[in-house]
């Protein structure tokens, strides 16, 4: 798959980078946009740089890379995924303002019907947050809060990390075994 995966600057960095490796070891292309603040928060989180996004990533764009060939409706792509997505990005996108390279391909997988994924990585909720995530997912769009279950008895972060990976890749329909899934009683 070609999957686009965009960092913003809502905390949970490690759910980018997470994905963005499990997104390569099963062979896929990753276009990435990073934005200013997703960077300070892959730093400040992680200990991480945009060199080493650079190196697990298929490309790597900056934000204000509105050029890109990613902007473009002709430009075929699978899906789109924004992880963690802040409520700024998501209120840009549900009033389609496209003023970085994250709303405009957003904007452009919303009008082709490709799949976008929204994991938004906020709490508590507001109204404004709660409409445009409702005008969103009224579009096509899959609002995935970054809300990870406990009836795997999590041992560690990395479990809950893996769960929420995971729920990722199902959307975009991609098998994997990061979580042991719900048997019921």
């Amino acid at each position: 798959m070609k999957v686009i995966v965009c960092i913003t600057g809502a905390s949970g960095a490690i759910y980018s980078y997470r994905l963005l490796q499990e997104l390569r070891k099963l062979k896929n292309e990753t276009y990435v946009v990073l934005s200013k603040w997703g960077e300070k928060i892959l730093k400040m989180e992680l200990e991480l740089d945009r060199k080493q996004i650079e190196e697990i990533a298929y490309k790597l764009y900056g934000e204000e890379e509105l050029d890109a060939p990613i902007s473009s409706g002709s430009f075929l792509f699978d899906a789109m995924v924004i992880v963690p997505c802040s409520m700024g990005t998501l209120g840009m996108i549900s009033g389609g303002v496209s003023r970085n390279l994250i709303s405009r391909a957003a904007d452009v997988a919303l009008k082709e019907r490709r799949k976008l994924i929204l994991v938004v990585r906020e709490t508590p909720l507001n109204s404004i947050h709660l409409e445009n995530m409702l005008k969103l997912c009224n579009m096509g769009a899959v609002i995935l809060p970054a809300s990870p279950a406990f009836y795997g008895k999590p041992k560690d972060i990395s479990d809950l990390v893996n769960f929420i990976v995971g729920k990722i890749l199902h959307c975009l329909g991609i098998k994997h075994n990061l979580y042991k899934r719900w048997e019921g009683r």
